[in-house]
């Protein structure tokens, strides 16, 4: 049968229409209006009735747009609690003193942005006089995430507060003294201002996304009561188009995170121009967050906008503003009455009459600067609403005019984010528009001066009686050290005592030892898995049931594997957190994890195991992040090295992210090669990170997913398992085919997997060669080098220290080989320091697929090549004669 004339198939009816009449009627009614009132009438009843079925609550599909016009019309904007005359005192003081500090600065060449925070004023003004939570109420208070090109405005009113002194606003971006002030928000430089680090774009609104989505973690497992906490991230709109900025948008729909809200200040400029040049960015915008089921809050116009829409009967209004594209917007901000009357309300003989009703005053200042982001008592309104929506977290829309009160040169320029100072000129027109005192003498000696009101001004007496009423200071961070105690031993045994003649993976191991401290009564509670979506890769399975996977909604299914004992358990107050294939997610669920001993007061232990090469590789500027946010907990690397994942190929052979990670400064990496080694390193992070004297570090440990005998720890070893190297067994320690008492000598060290290379290397020189091989496990080629450098520094101070490795190896005279299942680069770390002659062997070039026999074979770091690359260098020094090379290669077929 065909389709009936004019249906796509598409728009067949998949449910029979128990009222065929009745839906006629409605089909016919709404042809009835196209034909007598038009299509856009027709169009408007539509949208309209649409708006109506989703405020009701039927299961319809939403509107993804709706008209370029702000969400909460005038007549319903809520009473406005705050006095407005004395709120605009403050924010011009702010907007002053943001300007002043970038431009004084401007002469020492450190540079600064002064337009963001010009357009924002407000969005963060208001909030901090009515709605940002501070740290010294019940609870943890609000998060901002505060956008980083507005950091002045931020120290600007801190200024004010009293927080920071007028010498550190001119220490701006000079840090090196000690006194001065970061670029952007940053808890490492400033640990007692900024909590979040959110200039890397993107992965602001990524990490407000999973604060908001730990904090419910951390109610729905009883470790913290984060009820009243509320996550505020002001995001720039050329931001949104970082993939970061959007990837979580539908977990935060999905679990109902309405404690989190997005302000966007659109005031449709990037950093070379506009956003959408010809196109529209708040619309689309809107259709992408309620697309993924986001409350949406449009603040557009200000109020002397209210006079245009009242005129505008028919519609042609709102019709031209939906279809003029931001570029053009941007312009008419910039040019005269007549420009705009001409292209704007020239565009049809409606928008004429429309136009001819208003002044050139009323048209300038609607086109110049009535924006709904500068407005408090429209920013007040969309503030409430997005509070007391429930369900969905909101996004605020808020248009506004980059460089807004900065004057002709500045407001809406192409070039004004890198536009760094203002002239003095220009300031005096800034203080007329502002109205501040600020006489000309003050710019006496050519510079412009901060202004303050006075530490018993009106001003600074309303601005702390607000904050005081909202709970103190913000932004804020604030740390209240709460030790916890070191597991029992009995958790470290096992892995201490080795396994027998039982083969163990150090994944394995490692995850062993986990389950073993969860169920330590102190702190097992406190740790935190996360892994994105390979748990049963990594032989985690076990922990599904007795852990659980968290899940806001608990468990509303019946798992298909239910009677079986690791069955797929997700509850409300799960432990791990699961987070599906989401490498960034997991590392922003791992970063928030890591600092809520600060950000809650509540110590959390996470550990982030991942597929070795989807880590580092993929996701280093957050582990930057991490660092930044004085995160503590451990990284795990898991199927290690570029050799061991038996055919994967190119893709996940990881050869480098010991090289990456080596360039963070808060990052301490571990290569362990032994399970003990695992226990040993873990004992002790717990301690550095969490114990008495906590240190702002994390860990990264890498771990292998081939099987092993895993020996007993030796004795004495603890301190090289931890500094980073120490030998494991000499040539003498061989039960079988000792080398004679004559044979040269070479010293081979290792990290990882790759000991076990050198181990059957040593009884190979041993048996068939009679070269005399100490083995050396080097747990972390970047410890090693850390202190080494440290020791190059104090003797810039005069203090002579020596190199834990020039010491470890002090009295040996034969050469050192070291190979590793990692590039070169990165055993070369500690070459410089080596006393001894040295040289490496690695994994350099691209990964391959094979076994993993082939692989080593083919990078030259199985035993058979250690044992040539041996004799090679012993025979350079004239130890063993040449021939044996040759003979060597020949006899291992390489």
């Amino acid at each position: 049968m065909s389709d009936p004339v004019g249906k796509l198939p598409s728009e067949l009816d998949q449910l029979p229409d128990r009222d065929t009449e009745e839906t006629a009627e409605w089909a016919a009614s709404l042809d009835a209006v196209a034909q007598a009132a038009g299509t856009r009438r027709a169009e408007y009843l539509l949208r309209r009735t649409l708006q109506h079925a989703e405020a009701a609550g039927l299961a319809l599909p939403k509107l993804l747009e709706t008209d370029y016009v702000n969400t909460i019309p005038t007549a319903a904007e809520p009473e406005f609690p705050g006095d407005e005359e004395m709120e605009a005192k403050i924010t011009a003081w702010n907007r002053w003193n943001a300007a002043a500090m970038v431009t004084r600065g401007s002469k020492y060449g450190v540079g600064g942005h002064i337009a963001t925070f010009a357009s924002a004023a407000w969005l963060y003004e208001t909030g901090f006089q009515h709605f940002f939570r501070g740290k010294e109420a019940d609870g943890s208070g609000d998060q901002l995430y505060i956008q980083g090109h507005a950091s002045p405005g931020i120290y600007a009113r801190a200024f004010l507060d009293g927080r920071i002194s007028e010498q550190q606003l001119d220490n701006f971006r000079q840090e090196s003294g000690g006194n001065g002030l970061p670029s952007y928000p940053h808890p490492r430089r400033l640990p007692w201002l900024w909590e979040f680090p959110t200039v890397s774009m993107g992965l602001g609104p990524l990490s407000a996304i999973y604060q908001a989505r730990f904090n419910r973690y951390l109610q729905n497992r009883s470790i913290k009561d984060t009820a009243n906490s509320h996550v505020w991230a002001f995001l720039g709109d050329g931001e949104m188009d970082e993939p970061e900025s959007t990837a979580a948008l539908a977990l935060a729909s999905r679990e109902q995170l309405d404690n989190l809200t997005f302000v966007i200040n659109c005031n449709l400029q990037r950093l070379d121009g506009p956003v959408r040049a010809n196109f529209r960015v708040v619309q689309e915008l809107e259709a992408q967050f309620r697309g993924a089921g986001w409350n949406v809050i449009k603040s557009l116009w200000g109020s002397a906008w209210d006079e245009l829409f009242q005129l505008d009967t028919t519609g042609a209004l709102v019709r031209r503003l939906r279809e003029v594209p931001d570029a053009q917007f941007q312009t008419y901000a910039t040019r005269d009455v007549a420009y705009i009357r001409q292209h704007f309300f020239g565009a049809d003989a409606e928008l004429v009459a429309l136009g001819a009703l208003l002044s050139d005053a009323k048209i300038a200042e609607c086109f110049h600067s009535s924006r709904g982001g500068h407005e408090p008592r429209k920013v007040y309104a969309a503030y409430k609403a997005a509070l007391e929506h429930k369900g969905a977290p909101t996004v605020i829309l808020a248009q506004t005019v980059k460089g807004y009160t900065l004057g002709a040169g500045f407001e809406s320029k192409n070039a004004n984010h890198q536009m760094k100072k203002l002239t003095i000129d220009e300031f005096k027109d800034m203080r007329d528009l502002l109205g501040l005192p600020i006489p000309d003498s003050a710019f006496a000696d050519g510079q412009v001066p901060y202004g303050h009101p006075g530490a018993n001004s009106p001003e600074v007496q309303y601005l702390n009686e607000r904050r005081a009423a909202l709970g103190g200071p913000a932004p804020a961070r604030k740390v209240r050290h709460v030790a916890l105690p070191a597991p029992a031993d009995r958790s470290f045994a096992p892995l201490l005592k080795g396994s027998g003649k039982q083969e163990m993976a150090t994944t394995m191991a490692f995850v062993r030892l986990v389950k073993d401290l969860m169920r330590d009564k102190e702190t097992g509670k406190r740790w935190v898995p996360i892994v994105p979506d390979e748990a049963r890769t990594f032989g985690m399975e076990s922990l599904f049931p007795s852990a659980g996977i968290y899940s806001p909604l608990g468990q509303t299914y019946e798992p298909v594997d239910r009677d079986q004992l690791m069955y797929y358990k997700e509850a409300k107050d799960g432990q791990i957190l699961n987070e599906g294939i989401t490498e960034a997610g997991a590392m922003a669920d791992f970063i928030a994890a890591c600092t809520s001993y600060a950000t809650h007061g509540e110590p959390m232990i996470p550990f982030y195991i991942f597929y070795s090469m989807f880590g580092w590789q993929r996701t280093a500027d957050q582990m930057w992040q991490l660092a930044d946010q004085l995160g503590k907990g451990f990284i795990v690397g898991a199927t290690a090295g570029r050799t061991t994942l038996t055919g994967e190929g190119l893709q996940h052979a990881d050869g480098h992210s010991h090289l990456i990670a080596s360039t963070n400064p808060a990052s301490l990496n571990y290569d362990p090669a032994f399970a003990y080694e695992i226990a040993v390193i873990v004992k002790d992070g717990l301690r550095r990170m969490y114990g008495e004297q906590p240190e702002d570090v994390f860990y990264y440990l890498t771990v292998y997913n081939e099987p092993k005998v895993q020996p007993a720890m030796p004795e004495g070893v603890e301190e090289g398992i931890l500094k980073g190297l120490y030998r494991f067994n000499t040539a003498a320690d061989l039960a079988e085919a000792a080398p004679a008492a004559d044979a040269a000598k070479i010293q081979l060290m290792a990290s990882g997997t790759a000991i076990h290379w050198i181990l059957e290397a040593q009884k190979l020189l041993a048996a068939e060669w009679n070269v005399a091989a100490d083995v050396w496990s080097a747990t972390s080629w970047g410890e090693l080098r850390r202190d080494a450098l440290e020791c190059d520094e104090a003797l810039l101070r005069g203090e002579v220290r020596t190199p834990y490795v020039t010491r470890a190896l002090e009295g040996v005279t034969s050469p050192v080989l070291a190979v590793s299942d990692w590039m070169r680069q990165v055993p070369d770390q500690i070459s410089q320091w080596v006393e001894q002659d040295y040289t490496s062997l690695g994994t350099d070039g691209f990964g391959l697929s094979d076994t993993r026999e082939g692989a080593r074979r083919h990078f030259g770091v199985d035993a058979q090549s250690i044992v040539v690359a041996a004799l090679a260098q012993l025979a350079r020094r004239g130890e063993v004669p040449a021939s044996a090379v040759k003979e060597a290669r020949e006899r291992y077929g390489l």
